[in-house]
């Protein structure tokens, strides 16, 4: 095998390591189902119990819904159950609340437009349409609790349907009274937050002690309109145990129909529904011992939730109930401050570990230069100098065994039938000549996992989401529309096919490397513009510096030879 060999090797590495990630993805680990230990270790008693459909009130973790009367509401066509819709816009996100429940249906990004239409809001959450998307919450209580309280099956009321942010918070309220109880929930929003607080005050004036705890759950479907059969991402459930050997664990919707999640008690620990660019997170007390659960429901749709601790009210008191829900893109200094770990639903991979520095320095880059798209290309100019002498060292391997590719073919035609003894005159020619036949090799090799995690960095840093570059490349995140630049890739591997040397292989593998360019840009047709663009300048920068080295060891040889024919017409002169 000779140099080019070895370097299609790295490219089929490349691809390799992308398709496990893909598997990685497309089959997220499952863990096995946590019991809880013992009935007073859990706050509810059938927190436990199987979610079943959304329209049914048994999906209510661990509520005593026995005594709580449900208002007369429309159902949806979808089986959802529609109220008195309370809309909310603030500086940053654009709502839609329903009165049953106190659940939030719709929420439009104002700050991130449509993927089709950029003029107007992405919307991330839905109770309409092919995307179900939506966020619960309420309190449960024991099964045989004298008390009601309100899950998000309830009706409320509440007194306008319109709030529009003026200063630097916003509060919701919505209220809920039955048999001496009144609870108040109210959504607090702040000024350029994406971070909503959820607060339940519970006003018990009855002669009994009331005992709840808070739940909240997000629920959706599969379906993702932003989907790519090409780059695939994982959309699905996670959940956070700080205290657990894998703490961030994905459950694909598919492991969640045989192995659903429940009763997981982890101090602290968050839960999401994530998907490329953007995600939902719930956010309970970081101090407080939380259950997690993650389920599938009727109709194709599932979810993953949190029950906070219990609470008591005595009688004439009253009590709070909070937690958190983030409703936003994917970005890692606003996650990092909200709750630990949640920056890693920027899901880099086994490759976290070089993606986040390569992030921080492309954001670093984009800071001076104010352009996602220059940033990429200095960025792998940087990386292509830092490992400059490793690439050298390759390249110089490939040029000396390209001078042997005469000496290689002949003795392919002279034992090219008996493999063993190819094999073996070949290793002889290398150590005579001194060639390392993996000199060209391992340095590549060496390079691909920076190469692989910045590929990660730019497929997930939402910061490319709709970000221009220059001329017709109008965001980063989109295929190139007119296919210029993966049309300048592949010419750029067809080159990098004439520099490197021609192939010991037979026939028919030489003409499947010779299609490979043009399998390549048709593959990159599907990438997105940053992607490629990355791509394109790692390799014009590679083919640069291989014809740069080629041309002075050229020199040199030439310079040699000039010296062997001088000593030569000495000794012929003597």
């Amino acid at each position: 095998m000779n140099m080019r060999s070895f370097w299609w090797l790295a490219l089929a590495f490349t691809l390799t390591w992308m398709w496990l990630e893909w598997m990685q993805f497309s089959s997220a680990k499952v863990e096995a189902t946590v019991q809880a230990s013992a009935a007073q270790e859990v706050p509810l008693a059938n927190v436990t119990s199987t979610v079943q459909a959304s329209g049914s009130v048994s999906d209510v973790p661990g509520a005593n819904i026995g005594s709580v009367k449900h208002s007369a509401v429309p159902v949806l066509q979808n089986g959802i159950s529609q109220g008195e819709r309370v809309h909310v816009k603030t500086d940053t996100l654009e709502l839609v609340i329903d009165t049953v429940g106190g659940d939030i249906r719709s929420v439009k990004l104002l700050e991130y437009g449509a993927s089709k239409d950029p003029s107007q809001p992405f919307q991330l959450l839905s109770d309409s349409g092919p995307l179900i998307y939506m966020v619960q919450n309420g309190l449960a209580t024991q099964p045989n609790a004298k008390l009601p309280a309100p899950t998000h099956k309830t009706q409320y009321q509440t007194a306008q349907t319109e709030y529009v942010m003026t200063g630097d918070t916003l509060t919701v309220p919505l209220t809920w009274t039955e048999g001496g109880v009144t609870v108040t929930k109210s959504y607090i929003f702040q000024k350029g937050k994406y971070l909503i607080d959820v607060a339940y005050k519970i006003d018990n004036q009855t002669s009994e002690a009331w005992s709840g705890s808070m739940y909240s759950q997000i629920v959706r479907n599969r379906y993702n309109p932003d989907e790519n059969f090409m780059m695939y991402t994982y959309t699905g459930p996670v959940l956070y145990d700080p205290h657990a050997e894998d703490k961030y664990v994905k459950y694909s919707f598919d492991d969640l129909n045989t192995q659903p999640v429940s009763g997981r008690m982890v101090t602290g620990g968050w839960a999401a529904m994530i998907q490329q660019y953007f995600l939902t997170a719930l956010v309970p007390n970081q101090e407080a011992q939380n259950t997690y659960y993650a389920k599938p429901l009727a109709e194709g749709r599932y979810a993953v939730g949190v029950v906070e601790p219990m609470m008591l009210v005595e009688p004439g008191q009253s009590g709070i109930l909070s937690s958190s829900v983030y409703i936003g893109p994917e970005k890692q200094d606003i996650l990092a401050e909200i709750a630990p770990g949640l920056e890693l639903t920027i899901d880099y991979g086994v490759l976290t570990i070089l993606a986040e520095p390569l992030f921080w320095l492309l954001d670093k880059i984009h800071s001076i230069v104010g352009n996602w798209g220059v940033a990429i290309i200095l960025l792998t100019v940087l990386i292509k100098l830092v490992f400059y002498k490793l690439s050298e060292t390759s390249y110089r391997s490939m040029a000396r065994l390209k001078k042997f590719q005469p000496k290689l073919k002949q003795l392919k035609e002279n034992y090219g039938d008996d493999k063993a003894l190819f094999q073996q005159k070949m290793m002889k020619l290398y150590k005579e000549e001194k060639i390392n036949p993996l000199g060209g090799c391992l340095p590549i090799l060496i390079q691909m996992p920076v190469f692989i995690a910045l590929y990660w960095v730019l497929l997930y840093s939402v910061e490319m989401r709709h970000a221009p570059f220059m001329l017709w490349i109008q965001d980063l995140s989109a295929t190139d529309p007119y296919y210029i630049l993966p049309i300048i890739m592949g010419v750029t591997m067809f080159i990098q096919q004439k520099l490197n040397p021609s192939a010991m292989m037979d026939e028919m593998q030489q003409k499947v490397m010779k299609f490979l360019p043009f399998i390549f840009t048709i593959f990159f047709i599907f990438f997105p513009a940053g992607l490629v663009l990355y791509w394109v300048v790692n390799n014009i920068l590679s083919v640069t510096q291989q014809w740069y080295i080629t041309k002075k060891i050229d020199e040199i040889d030439a310079k040699e030879k000039e010296k062997e024919k001088e000593k030569a017409k000495e000794r012929a002169g003597k």
